[in-house]
């Protein structure tokens, strides 16, 4: 049995797609790790996917309810996972979940979730198959 090529991995979900230390240079005035960063973390591996799948440029047109269960602290390790859920003509919608593992402890936890949509785009921006022949 030989091991997935990366890029498999990325696109069947096996592994995080992205995983970075909170900053504090990321915190909102009380300290927690801004939603706004959280959610720029997600859409960079969603969009690692999707320009992974469609072998070329494409862009975030929507995000679907995205809600923060639990806060994400300086320090904590954040692992995002992502899973294809449709391909389309030209677009592509991503299942995107994020976990935070407080850094001295093996535990981690959920902390949001959301379905991102890319569509594949051309040299000029305009909209092409998700999948080139």
């Amino acid at each position: 049995m030989t091991d997935p090529m990366p890029q498999d991995c990325i696109l069947s979900g096996d592994g995080p797609t992205v995983r970075v230390i909170a900053m504090p240079s990321d915190t909102n005035p009380a300290g927690d790790i801004f939603g706004g960063w959280l959610m720029a973390q997600m859409d960079l591996a969603a969009g690692s996917v999707a320009s992974l799948y469609s072998r070329g440029r494409s862009a975030t047109i929507s995000v679907e309810q995205i809600e923060f269960h639990r806060p994400v602290k300086v320090g904590d390790e954040v692992s995002i996972y992502t899973d294809m859920l449709k391909v389309g003509r030209s677009s592509m919608r991503i299942l995107v979940k994020a976990y935070r593992r407080a850094r001295h402890q093996e535990e981690s936890e959920q902390v949001t979730q959301a379905v991102f949509t890319f569509v594949a785009l051309d040299e000029n921006g305009q909209a092409r198959p998700a999948r080139p022949e």
